[in-house]
C-alpha cells in the first residue's frame, strides 16, 4: 500500500522536505520512493528549489503536482532552503531527504516505529548505500576529535555522533526547539551542527541498523567518496566543509576543552593547507580552503559566540557523555593512510 501525499491530506504525519538544485535528472526516483512507501502514512511532500537551471520547476509542476514547490529566485543554499521547508511543514515529524537519494520501501514506517517506541524526541537516520553499487557506507557516523565523521558499520551501535543530512528524521517540535540551521553555514556541515546541538540538550541521536536508503554521494558538491582507490573532493566542498566543521567546535564542544582543541584544529589545518601547497604546487589549497576557516572564525564571531551561549544555557549532557560517541583516532590519517593526499578539483 502507497503513501498517501499532497493537498488531499488535511493533517500530514510526516513532511517530506527535498532540498532541490539542479536535480531533474534524479528528483523523479526521489519522489517515487516517497510515494510508494509501505504502512499508509500520511505525509505531505514539499520541495524548494534554489534557483535551478536546468528547467527543474517546470518539470516538478508538471510531473509531480502533489508536491508544495517553493521557488527561490536567487541560490541561497541548503540550510535556508531546509529552514524555509520546515517552516511550511504541517507534519508532526520532518523527514530532511535530498534529491539524489531514495528511499527504501518500508523506510518511513521503520523510522516512524522506532520514534514511537523511543519515548520522546530523537533525530534518527536509516543506513546509507551507494546508489550505483549499493555498497553499505554507513549507519551514522561517530565523530573524530576534529568532528569528522568516522562512519559506522555496526548495526548494533545506535548511539552515534550524527546522522547524515540526506535522511534525517526529527520531530518538528525539536526542529523549533532547537532552532533550525545556521543560515551563515550555507552548505554542508548543518546535520552535525543539529546532531551535536540535540545530544548536548539531552535528545538522542540514533541510526537504525535496518531498512535504508540509496544515496548518490557527492553529486551535488562533488567529491566525498573514495573512486578508483582515490578520495576525491572539490575545492568548494572541502572548503565548506572545514569552516563549518570549525564553527560546529566553536560551538558546541565544552568549556575548557573548546579552549584547548580549537587552537590545535587551527594550528593543524595550517599545517595541512601548507604541506598540500607545498606538495602539489598549488596555493589554492592554502588560500581558498584553510586560512579562510580562521578568517570566518574572526568575521562571524558575533554568529557563533551567540548560538554557542545559547547552546550551552539548554545544555543537559556531562562531557563525558557528548564524547561518548567519539573515536579517538584522527578520521583523515586513517584516510591518508589508506588513498593517500586526496584530489581537489
Amino acid at each position: 500500500m502507497g503513501m498517501a501525499a499532497g493537498p488531499t491530506v488535511n493533517a500530514p504525519l510526516v513532511s517530506i522536505c527535498v532540498a532541490n538544485y539542479n536535480g531533474m535528472a534524479v528528483i523523479d526516483d526521489c519522489i517515487q520512493s516517497v510515494l510508494s512507501q509501505t504502512g499508509n502514512l500520511p505525509v505531505e511532500i514539499i520541495i524548494h528549489d534554489d534557483a535551478s537551471q536546468d528547467d527543474s520547476v517546470q518539470h516538478i509542476r508538471n510531473h509531480h503536482p502533489q508536491a508544495k514547490l517553493i521557488e527561490s529566485s536567487e541560490n541561497v543554499g541548503f540550510c535556508i532552503a531546509n529552514n524555509r521547508m520546515t517552516a511550511a511543514a504541517q507534519g508532526k515529524y520532518l523527514l530532511l531527504l535530498n534529491n539524489d537519494a531514495t528511499l527504501f520501501p518500508d523506510a518511513l514506517a521503520t523510522l516512524y516505529k522506532v520514534a514511537q517506541e523511543t519515548g520522546g524526541p530523537a533525530i534518527l537516520g536509516l543506513p546509507q548505500y551507494d546508489y550505483d553499487t549499493g555498497e553499505l557506507l554507513d549507519i551514522g557516523s561517530l565523530l573524530d576529535p576534529f568532528l569528522n565523521p568516522v562512519p559506522n558499520q555496526n548495526p548494533l551501535q545506535s548511539d552515534v555522533g550524527m546522522v547524515m543530512g540526506a535522511c534525517l528524521w526529527i520531530p518538528k517540535s525539536l526542529w523549533d526547539d532547537l532552532g533550525s540551521f545556521p543560515e551563515w553555514f550555507d552548505s554542508i556541515g548543518e546535520d552535525l551542527y543539529l546532531c551535536c546541538r540535540a545530544r548536548l540538550a539531552g535528545y538522542p541521536v540514533r541510526a537504525l541498523g535496518v531498512s535504508g536508503y540509496r544515496h548518490h554521494v557527492g553529486r551535488s558538491f562533488g567529491g566525498g567518496k573514495a573512486q578508483r582507490g582515490r578520495l576525491t573532493t572539490t575545492f568548494r566542498r572541502r572548503a565548506l566543509s572545514e569552516r563549518n566543521k570549525t564553527f560546529v567546535m566553536a560551538m558546541t564542544y565544552p568549556t575548557p576543552l573548546m579552549q584547548l582543541t580549537l587552537p590545535i584544529h587551527l594550528l593543524l589545518l595550517l599545517v595541512e593547507g601548507s604541506l598540500l601547497s607545498v606538495l602539489s604546487g598549488r596555493l589554492a589549497y592554502l588560500k581558498e580552503i584553510y586560512l579562510p576557516v580562521a578568517v570566518a572564525l574572526v568575521q562571524k564571531r558575533h554568529l557563533w559566540q551567540s548560538c554557542r551561549r545559547d547552546i550551552m544555557r539548554k545544555r543537559q549532557i556531562t562531557t563525558y557523555g557528548f564524547f561518548s560517541v567519539f573515536d579517538p583516532l584522527p578520521y583523515k590519517l586513517r584516510m591518508l593512510v589508506r588513498y593517500g593526499i586526496p584530489a581537489v578539483k
